[in-house]
Parts: C-alpha cells; structure tokens; sequence
C-alpha cells in the first residue's frame, strides 16, 4: 500500500485464519526521480499518455521489490499479493467518474512469481460508487466492538473515519473527511525541503491563522454528505496557495493552520454523527504527529487512541487491510460497502493477475 501521503510503500506478510496477524513488514521507499515524478502527477500536473505508462512501469517494479523485500527469508507460501498501486487521480464526482491507480501488476506478479490482485477501486466506481473509502469493510471485520461505538481515523495524506456502531443492527458508515497529512507534507516540502513535519515541530513553532483556516473551511467539499471522497488532486498546493494572501506570509503559521484544518475538518464531521463515537482509534502517518493528536484530544468528546490499543500497529492497518480485500476478492467474496461507498450493490473488487503454472 502506498497511499497518498507517497511517504513509502508499506508492506505486510499476513495471515488471517483464525485471526488476522502480521508475520513480517517492512517499508519500502520510492525511488527519489520516481517519487518527484509521481508527486507532480497527483498534483495534476499533465502527463502525456506515454509518460503516464512509463510511470505505471515503473511504479510497478518498485512494488515488486517491496513485496519481495517483506517476504525475504520467509519459507513459507504465499498465497497471494494485494497491490492497491500509488493513486495519481481521483474524481468520483466528476461525468463519468475515474479513479486512477498505477503500478503494474502485471509485473509484479511477474517478478513475484505469486498471483496478483489489483486495481480495487474501479470495479465500486462502475457499481455507481465513489471507489473509496475500501478500508471501511476491513475495519468493521477485525476492529468492531458490541460494548462501544468506534470511529476508526486513518490519517494518511487523505483522512477517513469508518463509524463502527456497536449495534450490529445499524449500518457501518464511513467517508474521507478531507485533507489528513497531504497539504502539511506538501508546504513543509516546499518550504523547508524536507519530506514531512517530523514530531509535528514546524507546526508548533506557528500561530493559526484564524481568518485562513474560516476561508479554508468554507470549501464546499466539507458540507458534503456522505457518501463522499477525496485526493490530493484536489487538496492540493493550488488549491492551498489560490487562498493565500500578504497577509499569511510565515510558512509556519500556514502549517500550524494547516494542522488546524486537518483537526478541525475531522472533529466537524464525527460531532455530526449518529450515535455519537465514544472512542476514536487512529491509525495511519498521522497517528505519530504530536500537535495532531494533542489538538484531536483537546477536540473530541470522547478517548483518542491508537489502534495500538485493541492490538493492531496503526502502521500497518491499511496494508493490512489490501491483503484482506485481495483475499476477498480471491475467495469471490464482495469487498465493498455500499453503505459506505454509496455502490449500488457489493461488488467483488479488483483483477486477478494469476500466477505462471510451475
């Protein structure tokens, strides 16, 4: 899984019979040119058609060598490998849709020599859905509780929560809330050349700006209804610069803003929720910035924790999470919720690329 934050490939070894367990993980970087190139591209950048095969190439042969880098010195089987590829584009608004996943998988199971699954996201899309959050159906298998209504947050460049109710009569719900790490990775890498805002520090040497963070809350994607996602083609850098003005000029101040809308974006959507959370379990890059999770604690209603607390490194969750999809889709199992996908029905997601006979 490498999602939208590009801060690496995050690989797990797992097995989910009688309970899901991580055996092995590893993060895998992205090549320094590659990962330049696929940043400019999600940004919405043009590519040329040729480029834009040349990356999907590319970016496949980094994932072959992250999976194979996870299952070094294993000597077990493996049944399968589950690549949610590098998210360039995402419009599910838009007529017709698209969402745009990269990284071969043809080459991957070719380098591999294990059966691929791939490209989740497009089969929910033509059921009529936004193809996203997938996390959600994951998380309502292995992180539900009958004696508390859950939130889970994942704060990658994107953040989304999935709303576990305890009742097993009411629905799971769940939606990307907005910009999660993507416009802080983004500003701190122009600003300061470095890939994020480690321990939260650049953020917490600036002063929100209150009249910015009104302007950037006001941004129609917020009042949206569910079902309802986003990417970083949206929350983009233009889109944070075309609400800049002279008088937000200390790139410090815009990044402790930036954190204050990442918060704030999140804490307005769960106060809308029915029944209301009584605990928010937080899992993603997110979950280690400190003014993140200080600012979250001091917002919500209810604990704030990592999924660390109920036993799975919030690390790992979402790759966790592309083996289980593969694993559905493989045992031809729906990998969906519609009621969190706003999909006309389940769907089995993504392609088989099958192994080579011996």
């Amino acid at each position: 899984m490498s999602g939208t934050s590009m801060d690496g490939i995050d690989a797990v070894l797992a097995v989910f019979e009688p309970s899901p367990q991580i055996i092995q993980s590893s993060q895998h970087p992205w090549p320094a040119p590659l990962l330049e190139e696929l940043q400019a591209a999600a940004s919405g950048a043009p590519v040329a058609p040729a480029e834009l095969a040349r990356l999907d190439s590319a970016a496949g042969e980094v994932f072959a060598a992250a999976a194979q880098a996870v299952a070094r010195n294993y000597t077990g089987e493996i049944y399968a490998i589950g690549s949610h590829g590098q998210t360039l584009a995402h419009g599910p608004a838009q007529d017709p849709a698209f969402t745009l996943q990269i990284g071969n998988p043809a080459i991957i199971a070719e380098r591999t020599g294990i059966t691929t699954v791939a490209d989740f996201r497009r089969r929910d899309l033509a059921a009529g859905g936004q193809g996203a959050p997938l996390v959600p159906a994951f998380h309502a298998a292995t992180l539900g509780s009958p004696r508390e209504n859950r939130i889970i947050l994942n704060i990658g460049g994107i953040a989304n929560i999935t709303v576990l109710p305890a009742d097993p009569d009411l629905p799971v719900s769940g939606f990307d809330t907005g910009p999660g790490n993507c416009l802080l990775d983004s500003w701190i890498r122009q600003h300061r050349r470095v890939p994020y805002d480690k321990d939260g520090l650049f953020a917490a040497s600036g002063t929100i700006h209150t009249g910015l963070l009104a302007q950037l809350i006001e941004d129609p994607y917020f009042d949206r209804v569910a079902p309802k996602s986003s990417g970083t083609d949206y929350f983009s850098l233009t889109w944070l610069e075309g609400r800049l003005d002279a008088s937000t000029t200390r790139p410090e101040d815009i990044q402790a803003t930036l954190v204050a809308l990442t918060v704030q974006s999140i804490a307005d959507a769960i106060a809308q929720l029915s029944p209301p959370g009584e605990r928010v379990l937080v899992c993603g890059g997110g979950a280690h910035n400190p003014a993140i999770m200080a600012a979250l604690r001091e917002r919500m209603p209810c604990p704030v924790d990592s999924t660390a607390s109920v036993g799975m490194d919030p690390d790992w969750v979402e790759a966790l999470a592309f083996a289980w999809l593969a694993r559905q889709t493989l045992h031809g199992r729906p990998g969906n919720l519609s009621a969190v996908t706003g999909a006309r029905h389940p769907v089995i997601l993504g392609a088989i690329y099958p192994a080579n006979p011996d």
